[in-house]
């Protein structure tokens, strides 16, 4: 009987498993074809164009109490033998208000002027066809931006400095100064055709993890220098992200740059992390007076935190990312961190766990008590998980908010993914439409994570970010997000200006403080600042009040006021505004933009140098392919994204089949099948 049945089996399932590998295969390649995914460079050794012109990219920062200004100059060289149109996508802070570009042909640099961003675009096009060097600086999210360079000639070197500036905010009395190497490869189901600009970027090539045969696939280069100058004693300094020299001017400054070794800085975010003696964290107001406006900045001491007596009762929704950009090291830091949330919990907390990829799977129909047995269960689920598939966030979200309520339980919804989506405003829309006892927290795991996304949804959601990079970090953050929701360090916040007149004050409303870090408004004034600054809310133990006494002000460089209040502006307008922007809204974003010199979506930069350099307007567009970010898999490009999951769950339901055919050849007396773990699709 086995002998019968092995020959009906083998051929169906050899015949099924050819017939589904080009069906697959097929699939994958039709849906990068007609989709804006991301691809995998191939490079073909042929002689003609350089593939990779960005050579190089060097980071000078200046920071100033809490004030970063950033030089970032980027270096395209033309090693190959056509003239090259070179375009390379690129991350920044979230925070970044960019407001500088230069081009530097030789010894000829060329400012770049703001222009609203149609007209910059058709003024580099122009340039472009008539041979003359040009650089285009366009934003695509407000942390990726995309850099063009035409007519870059065989043996030329041209480089590009753009200058930024953001704000430093203490959490808990830390600084932390995140730069962003490389942008990671976004999930999207955009079709390619009519897709409109602010999307195109997602069709980027990436380099494939691990390869060391191709010479030219080298990274570029990657230097960071900073120069702090705190103002106050610093008591300890730290980058755990990269191997760096720190030489120390005194107890208050330090240079800080990278070590020889650190030969491959550009695929994870830089970081620098640093505390002043005694947890001090700067404090007061700083004043800006301009010809035609004047700006001030406020930032406000927090009360001290207090434990609550009684702890209310809450629910927590775990939306888990394992998709194939989470397979390997940031599935594994998701899961020490899990376990460390989920053991947290305290008897009356309620939980579940929502797993999703392409489709959203769920632990329980509603939330389980946090008991022993159902916390081990939750655990040895997580455990279970490899990653795969696509990153279809909204079916999460929509999951988790269907869930029904518990009477008189207060909902945390806890998001943990690496961002890689290009729909973020989907993502944001559905949070806030949403929004009514449901707090959103967001970590972001992983060595480069979407810091957009993971920041937007918490902001909308009236939560808390979070970022892990390193398993070893998994259990401090969890003891924070405990802390957070259990008792916010100030709530109901009010900001008062007694006798002084001040306008256009950003953030209209102050949000509740849930992490131990100053209260920050900035705004404009006229006339003679006078008065005082009260600030008023409620704490653990009662009413909270403030008070800032406009005659004591911070002396140091304020120039940098109307940058960082007008990027504020454009956060509240652009970033993460989950309704989109109308007439009206566009109309005031490009203003501010041209007002201002800044950045925007809606504003470029753009620069070009009249020599015409290579007359007859032909050369050929090349994308600069990206590293992987360090620990993300392949399974993150191309099919990993293409291929829809059922599709993966029919090949392992054919793969059995051989198996099993396999496994009931004539020479085996005995059928001995070994049980395996339920896939995620049959859970219940």
């Amino acid at each position: 009987m086995y002998s019968t049945l092995s020959r009906i089996i083998f051929p169906i399932t050899l015949t099924l498993i050819i017939s589904f590998s080009f069906i697959t295969i097929s699939a994958a390649d039709d849906s990068l074809e007609k989709t804006l995914s991301p691809y995998f460079f191939v490079e073909n050794g042929e002689e003609g164009p350089d593939r990779l012109p960005l050579k190089s990219t060097r980071v000078k920062v200046t920071v100033d109490a809490v004030i970063a200004k950033v030089t970032v100059a980027q270096t395209y060289a033309n090693e190959g033998t056509r003239p090259i149109n070179a375009r390379y996508v690129f991350p920044a802070s979230t925070r970044a208000a960019v407001h500088g570009m230069r081009m530097k042909v030789g010894e000829q640099v060329v400012t770049a002027k703001i222009k609203e961003r149609q007209k910059a675009e058709k003024t580099y096009e122009t340039a472009k066809k008539e041979g003359k060097s040009a650089s285009l600086l366009t934003e695509e999210r407000p942390n990726v931006f995309t850099m063009q360079v035409a007519n870059v000639m065989p043996g030329e070197t041209i480089e590009i400095q753009l200058d930024y500036t953001e704000l430093l905010v203490p959490e808990e009395g830390i600084y932390e100064f995140v730069y962003p190497t490389v942008v990671g490869p976004r999930y999207s189901t955009i079709p390619k055709d009519g897709a409109s600009n602010q999307h195109k970027w997602v069709k980027n090539p990436y380099i494939k993890a691990a390869t060391t045969d191709l010479k030219k696939e080298s990274p570029p280069k990657f230097d960071m220098d900073i120069e702090l100058n705190a103002g106050l004693p610093i008591e300890d300094m730290v980058c755990p992200s990269h191997k760096t020299e720190i030489s120390w001017e005194d107890k208050s400054s330090a240079k800080v740059g990278l070590k020889a070794s650190e030969t491959n800085g550009g695929n994870r975010d830089y970081i620098l992390r640093y505390r002043l003696t005694g947890k001090k964290i700067h404090s007061g107001l700083m004043l800006s007076k301009g010809d035609r406006e004047n700006f001030f900045l406020l930032m406000l001491q927090p009360p001290e935190e207090v434990s609550p007596k009684i702890i209310p009762p809450r629910e927590y929704i775990f939306v888990v990312d394992v998709s194939g950009s989470m397979n390997g090291f940031p599935l594994n830091t998701a899961k020490v961190l899990l376990q460390e949330l989920i053991s947290g919990l305290i008897p009356q907390d309620r939980f579940n766990v929502i797993l999703f990829a392409g489709g959203a799977k769920v632990l329980a129909p509603q939330s389980l008590p946090a008991d022993a047995a159902h916390l081990d269960q939750a655990v040895k689920l997580i455990d279970q998980q490899q990653g795969g598939g696509g990153t279809e966030l909204s079916n999460g979200l929509a999951t988790a908010l269907s869930l029904p309520r518990t009477e008189g339980v207060s909902r945390s919804v806890v998001v943990v993914t690496d961002g890689y989506i290009a729909l973020e405003q989907e993502a944001f829309a559905l949070v806030e439409q949403n929004l009514s006892t449901t707090n959103f927290f967001a970590f972001g795991i992983g060595s480069s994570v979407n810091r957009y996304l993971i920041e937007g949804l918490a902001k909308i959601g009236q939560g808390e970010p979070f970022v892990v990079t390193d398993p070893k970090e998994a259990a401090s953050v969890a003891r924070r997000f405990r802390k957070y929701i259990e008792a916010p360090v100030l709530t109901d916040i009010k900001i008062h200006y007694d006798g002084w007149d001040t306008y256009d004050t950003e953030p209209t409303h102050v949000p509740d403080l849930f992490a131990r870090r100053p209260i920050i408004v900035s705004g404009k004034w006229r006339d003679t600042p006078s008065g005082k600054v009260r600030i008023t809310g409620k704490t653990g133990q009662g009413a909270f009040s403030q008070i800032i006494d406009l005659k004591i002000k911070r002396k140091g460089k304020e120039s940098a006021l109307p940058y960082l209040w007008a990027r504020t502006r454009l956060g509240r307008l652009s970033d993460f505004n989950p309704n989109g922007q109308s007439k009206e809204t566009t109309a005031e974003i490009t203003s501010l933009g041209l007002t201002y010199h800044l950045l925007t979506p809606f504003t470029a930069f753009v620069a070009v140098d009249e020599t015409i350099r290579n007359p007859n307007g032909a050369a050929e567009d090349v994308k600069q392919p990206l590293p992987l970010p360090k620990g993300v898999s392949n399974l993150a490009v191309g099919s990993g994204h293409s291929v829809p999951e059922p599709d993966l769950w029919l090949m392992v339901t054919l793969l059995c089949l051989g198996f099993l055919a396999f496994r009931l050849r004539p020479k085996r007396k005995k059928l001995s099948l070994k049980k395996e773990p339920p896939p995620i699709k049959n859970l219940k």
